[in-house]
């Protein structure tokens, strides 16, 4: 079978796309320039085009069984009205861009996996978090919103659409460790404002696991949180970062002014969060190799 990705040469593209060939999958990645073949395993290829613009890699498409859609802008910069709007289209004209496409696949099997995000629910303090709970109404949650609503789209065209909705992924090579490791090695790790906003996170290998899952499962449809079982709150992490580096976390929290000071609106993202739960992974009986946060940074670091 054959996969197309955007996303695929980004943090989580890089080892979904290893996994899937290695399993025998084709795979064909979409990015704005190709880059050289021999950086890639075998049995992936690449393909040139910008997913928020309308073009011949649309033509591609039809031609793959499974459609996986991992592109969108990062959105920890400061959030300037530029910014939001490429936070924004990375995400929603890249999706409606793929549908369109999808249509070539009307009365074939194909299942359409589009990353969402646990920011669909907003900001709900300790409230715990599944399926279908109501969805939020800061920034994020309203792009989510309107990234998944253009997912579902192409179920007129029998499209099986699964909203992958990522917590916090943490592995090697990227992500939110990336950005933590450099301050918690210098023994400078600290919780952000109170300390007690909940962290819903996921090892990378797991959510690897979940698209490999969910692409075998042919009932499947609608939300998934991509989540590990047990979140944790901001202290929680702080310290089993810090116990897993071997490091003081005794530092003070950095206050909330600060953050808000320096990153401006999305700050409310570090200082805020959700409590998800994976409702629907549990009640099908997917097993998570890590869900602990000890173990699973054990076994990245």
């Amino acid at each position: 079978m054959k996969v197309f990705m955007t996303g695929g040469t980004g943090f989580v593209g890089r080892t979904l796309t290893k996994r899937l060939t290695e399993r025998g999958y084709g795979v064909t990645l979409l990015t704005r320039s190709v880059k050289r073949p021999e950086s890639l395993p075998p049995g992936a290829s690449f393909v040139e085009g910008d997913p928020t613009q309308k073009g011949a890699w649309q033509e591609r498409v039809p031609e793959h069984e499974i459609i996986v859609n991992l592109a969108g802008a990062s959105i920890f910069d400061r959030w300037t009205k530029k910014q939001k709007k490429t936070i924004r289209d990375s995400r929603v004209l890249t999706t409606r861009n793929l549908v369109t496409a999808l249509s070539g696949r009307e009365g074939k099997e194909t299942v359409f996996l589009s990353t969402s995000a646990v920011g669909y629910y907003g900001f709900c303090g300790d409230e715990e978090l599944h399926e279908n709970s109501a969805f939020g109404s800061d920034f994020l949650a309203s792009v989510t919103r309107e990234w998944e609503s253009s997912a579902l789209l192409a179920e007129r065209f029998g499209v099986r659409v699964l909203l992958c909705r990522f917590g916090i992924v943490l592995g090697t090579g990227g992500g939110a460790l990336a950005e933590l490791l450099p301050l918690f090695k210098k023994g400078l790790g600290s919780p952000l404002g109170s300390g007690k906003q909940w962290i819903s996170w996921i090892h990378e290998q797991d959510l690897v696991d979940i698209y490999l899952y969910l692409i075998e499962q042919k009932g499947e449809t609608g939300p998934i949180n991509c989540t590990a079982p047990n979140p944790v709150t901001n202290k929680e992490l702080t310290r089993a970062l810090g116990d897993a580096l071997e490091k003081p976390t005794f530092m003070p929290a950095v206050p909330a002014f600060v953050i808000k000071l320096k990153m401006g609106e999305v700050g409310s993202v570090l200082l805020n969060g959700q409590k998800v739960l994976p409702k629907r992974l549990l009640d099908m009986g997917f097993d998570f190799r890590f869900p602990g946060i000890r173990e699973a940074l054990k076994d990245i670091l």
